[in-house]
This record gives C-alpha cells, structure tokens and sequence, in this order.
C-alpha cells in the first residue's frame, strides 16, 4: 500500500494551492486525488471561453438540485469544475475578497484567528496586483488584474446611473473601505486564466515528492480508532487504497467533502443509517449550513452598442481572436462581469448589502443534443443588470443519497426561508429598478427582454419574478463549517475535524458564513491560512 505524508483529496480552489506548500519545501511526500480530469483546455485558459465551460460535460460535474420550493418547485443548475483548478477552472474569475466585517463574523462565530485583521495579510501575502500599465504590485501568485482601461464604453452608464443614485462610486473592489459602482478585478496573467491550477499547482509539477493522480473518485477515508490513516478511491474500474502518515486533508469543495465525510460514517447518525453507512462518529453538522449566493438577471436591449455588437458577427469574433493573439487584450481576455460592486440598498443601514453586475452583453441558451449550451451573444445591442443578496440568512443542507461514491448528491437550497430574505430580495429589486430608471440609464434602454419590466414592478411582482427566474451565483458555502465544537460546527478553527485526528476539512465548506461576494478568492485564502498552521503543527 502505498503511503504519503499528506492526501489531498480535491485539486479545485483549494487543493492546488494546500499541493504547492505543503511540498514546497521537500521535506513532506504529498498525494493530491482530483475526481476530474485535465485542466488543459483552450476554453480554460481563455477568459471569455467562461461561456463554453458553463454547460460542458468533460468539464463540468453539471449537479442539480432537488426541487427549491421557494423557486416555485424549480430544480436548480449547479456548475461544478470537473478538472484540475475546480470552479476555480470554470468561473467568471470576480477577485472578490470580502468585505472586513465578513470575516469579523467568522470570528464571532467561533472560527477564533479568522477575523479580518489576520487574513487581510494572508491576502496580500498570496497577491500580485497588476495595474493598467502593467505595473506590479506584491509578490503573491496570484494575480489580480485591473481591467479599468479595457471595459466596453457602455459601462459608463452604470457609472453615471449609480452617481446620479447618490451611490459612491470604488477606485478598488477589493479595498477594506469598498462599496459603491466599480470595476472588477479579475485573476487573470497577461490575458490568460489564473486559476490555482495555473498559479499555484503548475510551479509544484515537476517535483520529486508530489504525485498528482486525476480521475481518482474517492469512496471513503479509513480510520484506526479516532485517527483517520488511508484514503480508498476508484479509479479505472479499480479501487486503490493509500495512507497518509500525517494527516489527510479533504478539499473537495462544499457538495463533495461533506458527502465523503458521510461516506466514511461522519455525521448525522439517522442520515448515515438510512443511507446503509455504519455510523462511526455522530457529526450531525456535516451536510448542514449550505449557503449560497442567489440572483436575478434583467435583460435589456440597448440604444448604442455593446458587446453583442463586437462579438455577435462571425467579422467580430474573428477581430477579437487576432486581436487576443496579437495583444492578450480585449473583450477575449476579460470576465463576462466587468463591472457592479457592493451597494447599500437603503442608505439607513451600516453595511453594503446587495452585490451588483453590470454586463454589456446579452445572450440566450439553447438545447443541442439534449443537452443546454450557451450561443452567440444576441444579434442587436443589450445589457444586463444583475444583483445578489450579500449574506443571506436561509440555511439548506448537502446529503448522500446511498453509499455509492459516483452517486449524484441530495443538493437541497431551501432559498428565501426566512422573512429577511425575502426582504432582500425586494429591496436588491428596487436598487436596479431605481438605476434603471435613472436618466443616465433609461436613455440607453430600448426595451426589457423579460416576461416583466422591472422598471414597472412592485414589491410583489420583484418578489414573484425572482422566485421564478432566480438562480444560484454558485458560492456554496458553509458544509463543514468552522467553530469551537461539534454542536454547532465540523472543524475546528484549525481546520481539524471535531473528535478524530490526522483529518482536516479546508476548503469553502469550512466557511462560517458566505462573504458578501464572490468566493474564489476567500477559498485559496483560506487554503493558504491553513497550509500555514499545518506546516507551524508539522
């Protein structure tokens, strides 16, 4: 049987970052299980190739949930990353720290060490921000590229929209203080994807005590005792089992690493019987505290061009990919969300409380094969407005339909459960109704391309339309989460699950609450916090 000192299971977000330092020094054999395949993949590395990674069955575990009442009985589309780099590999690529008072939260919840103070400089420690010019700014790996100076020229309306609303308006999202319209930095390096597959695993290939093993779909960690000791995962038909001689780490992201924990007989001990697991010890917080970003989209065409105009024709494509090639610049090389920012939907409250998006393009999915994928952009000039709830309060749960480890898992949301919520909600729908309605923008609206013009919608018909068109923003959060005993959390604030040694849960599970925003760049935060406490405990 073969043994390494640590295995990872998980190379997404999270894993690929825990992979690079936890053998960076040499000393420690390491093992990193990925359940996907590849990362190599021109749609990968290409930023706007985000569109074709969104419905792609190689590259996309492609989940959904059971039915969300609260949705009027709809089934919800879960894009998960299926390679190397996870959703990391597959996202819009928002670099969206959080605001401070989210991680003061994690700390007021008992994830003790967490609180903004000490992960804003884990932040700039794994930073390289890069500006306009080129300029560079940290030493981190990641970079954090300003795209101000490439935006289409239709976002200038969102601007003078959100300043004729009396809302500020943010040089930087990503700074302690932000809030207001801005641009979003992304995690892109002269033009190309930066995932952590890209910036943290590729430099940690080539070394002698790493071994990375793809298509690996782990079945179970084993146990002497209290001590977790081997991992068990299929892979060609074939189960493998390997040790670990210090510890085992599950980063496999908020749907799977509750659904291994299960598995392995850790958690509710009624789930685990009825799923025909041995219950081995009764963790009944795995699986629960699912948090997730939800949002509605308003489509609308537009006076002026957009990006539909760029993109749309088979002559633009063709400018934009010489273009790309030539330059790495261009509407190839950014996010399909190039502005919005953090808002505060009544100027009465004490924290922004709805993320916006602001996108110049339009565009509609079709069904080829059975299965969905996304086409052009439209064939005449549109936008988007868009806004999330930051930090919603409903809680819904991961489970394991049955022991079998390909099984698709029991995803269930429970949106808009509580009466905050729902509030929210309206109170988001009125913030864009108020910026569309403004002169700044109701001269480049046309006409609204939903069932509902948002700009004559009431309070019930904002609500009504969102239970009928929202979707999840896909931040699941909170499965394993962080606390100070198995009563109200999984890990503790090391990441150590409660009641067992030699096991770690570190990954976007392990959130005390969602942050405000988008959640890449929290998880390989959070995996670069705790390769530093496993290597300070090494």
């Amino acid at each position: 049987m073969q043994s390494h000192d640590y295995v990872i299971v998980g190379g997404g977000s999270a894993g690929c970052v825990l992979a690079e330092r936890l053998s960076a020094s040499g000393r420690y054999s390491v093992l990193l299980l990925e359940a996907g395949g590849s990362n190599w993949s021109p749609w990968i590395g290409l930023p706007l190739g985000y569109g074709k990674l969104f419905y792609h069955p190689r590259m996309n575990w492609q989940l959904q949930t059971e039915a969300d009442a609260a949705l009027d009985g709809r089934k919800g589309y879960w894009p998960r990353g299926k390679v190397l780099g996870g959703s990391g590999s597959i996202n819009a690529m928002v670099y969206a720290r959080g605001l401070p008072h989210d991680f003061d939260d994690w700390e007021g919840a008992g994830a003790t060490g967490w609180g903004w103070e000490n992960v804003e400089k884990t932040y700039q420690a794994m930073e390289t921000h890069v500006g306009t010019d080129g300029r560079e700014v940290g030493s981190g790996p990641v970079h954090v590229q300003d795209i101000s100076d490439q935006i289409h020229p239709v976002n200038r309306h969102f601007f003078a929209a959100a300043e004729e609303a009396g809302h500020p308006v943010c040089d930087d999202f990503n700074s302690p203080s932000a809030e207001g319209a801005a641009t979003y930095r992304i995690n892109t390096h002269r033009g190309r994807r930066d995932s952590s597959a890209r910036a943290y695993l590729a430099r940690a290939r080539g070394r002698a005590n790493l071994r990375i093993v793809t298509h690996a779909h782990v079945a179970r960690i084993g146990f002497e005792g209290a001590r977790a000791v081997s991992v068990t995962y299929h892979r060609r038909g074939r189960a493998v089992t390997v040790r670990a001689g210090r510890e085992i780490i599950l980063s496999a992201g908020s749907i799977a690493s509750p659904q291994i924990l299960q598995r392995s007989g850790l958690g509710a001990a009624s789930l685990l019987q009825q799923a025909g697991i041995t219950p081995l010890f009764n963790l009944p917080q795995v699986g629960e505290n699912l948090q997730d970003h939800l949002a509605v989209s308003y489509f609308f065409r537009a006076t002026e061009p957009t990006l539909n105009n760029d993109l749309a024709p088979l002559w633009g494509k063709i400018r934009a990919a010489i273009r790309y090639a030539l330059t790495r610049k261009g509407p190839l090389a950014l996010s399909v969300n190039q502005c919005g920012g953090y808002f505060r939907s009544d100027p009465g409250l004490n924290r922004p409380d709805q993320q916006l998006y602001f996108n110049p393009v339009t565009y509609t999915t079709r069904v080829v094969e059975g299965r969905r994928t996304v086409i052009n952009p439209d064939p005449f000039p549109g936008f988007i407005i868009c806004h999330q709830p930051c930090r919603p309060t409903s809680r819904g749960k991961i489970a394991i339909a049955g022991a079998d480890p390909m099984a698709a898992p029991l995803i269930m949301p429970n949106s808009l459960a509580t009466e905050e919520d729902r509030a929210a909600v309206i109170a988001g729908g009125r913030l864009c109704q108020d910026l569309v309605r403004s002169k700044a923008l109701s001269g480049l609206i046309a006409s609204s391309m939903d069932p509902t013009d948002l700009r004559e919608m009431d309070d019930d018909t904002i609500l009504a339309d969102f239970r009928a068109r929202a979707a999840t923003v896909y931040h699941p959060t909170g499965t394993c989460r962080m606390g100070q005993d198995a009563g109200n959390s999984v890990v503790d604030p090391s990441c150590r699950v409660h009641g067992v040694s030699g096991l770690r849960v570190i990954d976007a599970s392990v959130f005390p609450n969602v942050t405000s925003a988008n959640t890449n760049a929290p998880t390989m935060m959070v995996a670069n916090r705790a390769a530093d406490l496993i290597l300070e405990s090494a």
